[in-house]
């Protein structure tokens, strides 16, 4: 799943979307559907006016209303279509959704700590890691594959479904892909197509540092 390594010169922004309530109240998504806060579709808006400027060729955002919101503001700027896809939405959590950080930590202690040792874990329930790179990755290689050359797909997600998806582009070994840190609200990161695959040429872009708001962190 490295890409077809032709040199094309493909690139995919994976883009987290903006803030919503319960990212301010460290509550745990998942796959709940919350809305973008005011401040969330104002981060939207500052970071679709940056990404515009690398003349995306396609967008295709996760059906939850807080991706597809986000998504509509680089469309709007674009004049793209968003294609919207399930198999983006964040990892479902089960019982987790919904609980605090501190809920969480005080409830299913051990499982936190466990997910936090790199060990595949299914969170209150939920999905292993694995298993949501299993339905996000294919997703955004389908639409990858088909760009132009040199051409670029942004992917309108969720902090953990674009961590593990990242990871499984890369072939990293799960693991290992807690190593890549969170992304904060509205940021993004970079794949470029080389010889061997997929590169990681930036992480978390688009703001000064920011603290990382949600489940991935």
């Amino acid at each position: 799943m490295n890409g077809s390594g032709s040199g094309r010169g493909r690139k995919i922004v994976l883009w987290r979307h903006g803030q919503t309530a319960w990212n301010l109240e460290r509550r745990f998504q998942g796959s709940t559907d919350i809305e973008l806060t005011e401040t969330g579709v104002g981060q939207a808006r500052r970071a679709a006016r940056l990404l515009a400027s690398l003349q995306p060729d396609a967008i295709v955002a996760s059906d939850l209303r807080r991706a597809a919101a986000t998504a509509q503001e680089l469309a709007s700027v674009t004049g793209l279509d968003v294609a919207h896809d399930s198999a983006l939405r964040e990892t479902y959590a089960g019982a987790w959704q919904g609980l605090t950080h501190e809920e969480i930590i005080g409830q299913y202690g051990e499982q936190y700590a466990a997910w936090k040792r790199g060990e595949p874990v299914r969170r209150g329930g939920g999905e292993l890691e694995t298993e949501v790179a299993d339905r996000a990755a294919p997703v955004v290689l389908e639409y990858a594959g088909k760009l132009p050359d040199a051409g670029t797909l942004v992917v309108v997600s969720h902090g953990g479904t674009i961590r593990t998806t990242i990871g499984r582009l890369l072939g990293l070994e799960a693991h290992h892909w807690e190593g890549l840190g969170g992304l904060s609200n509205c940021c993004w990161s970079v794949l470029g197509e080389g010889a061997r695959g997929w590169r990681l040429l930036e992480h978390n872009a688009g703001t000064l540092p920011e603290p990382v708001l949600g489940d991935d962190d």
